[in-house]
């Protein structure tokens, strides 16, 4: 069986671009935490079909739904960890490295300036609209899953592997950096 790999990091800092790049080079499944979530959304009326949904009135909406009842997220994991368990996913989550053992765990970190950048290039918004948004889904997601699980995300980072630091790096030069992390610990 092939380990799986989870990605983890704050809004914007390019787990998604990673995930997918990774899932190519090894042949894997990609499953994204966010879009299980956003079917979630979905089923609750919500119209959770843009890519840029999270960064929207009402993906916020959704997020303090969550914060009212941890049920969505608890049953996204619960759902993430079976894959993840399954082996041979490439899975981007917020929460999943910090509740399972084994396979392989990866974060990626960088400044807030530049998931501001990269927000704006991938969603058409301003700086200040991409600042505050990205600002509050950190700060939100943090004080969620410290409430839920009682870890310190984006804080501890003992859970994983390997950490990079995407800020002057290119997405395929992350995805390179990431390949060879994997090909060592496969």
């Amino acid at each position: 069986m092939t380990k799986s790999i989870v990605i983890s990091g704050p809004p914007a800092v390019g787990k998604t671009t990673v995930a997918k790049g990774l899932a190519r080079v090894f042949g894997l499944e990609h499953v994204s935490g966010g879009d299980v979530l956003k079917e979630m959304a979905s089923r609750q009326g919500f119209d959770s079909s843009s890519d840029d949904w999270w960064d929207t009135d009402e993906g916020m909406k959704f997020l303090e739904r969550r914060e009212k009842n941890p049920e969505f997220d608890k049953k996204l994991d619960e759902k993430l960890i079976v894959l993840f368990n399954q082996g041979g996913m490439i899975i981007t989550s917020y929460t999943l490295p910090w509740l399972v053992s084994g396979g392989i765990r990866i974060w990626l970190e960088g400044s807030h300036e530049s998931s501001i950048k990269r927000m704006q290039r991938r969603d058409g918004m301003s700086p200040d609209v991409a600042r505050t948004i990205t600002r509050k889904r950190f700060d939100k997601n943090t004080a969620l899953y410290k409430k839920i699980y009682n870890f310190d995300f984006g804080q501890d980072t003992s859970v994983f592997d390997s950490v990079i630091n995407t800020d002057d790096l290119t997405a395929q030069q992350v995805i390179d950096a990431a390949s060879k992390i994997v090909r060592k610990l496969l």
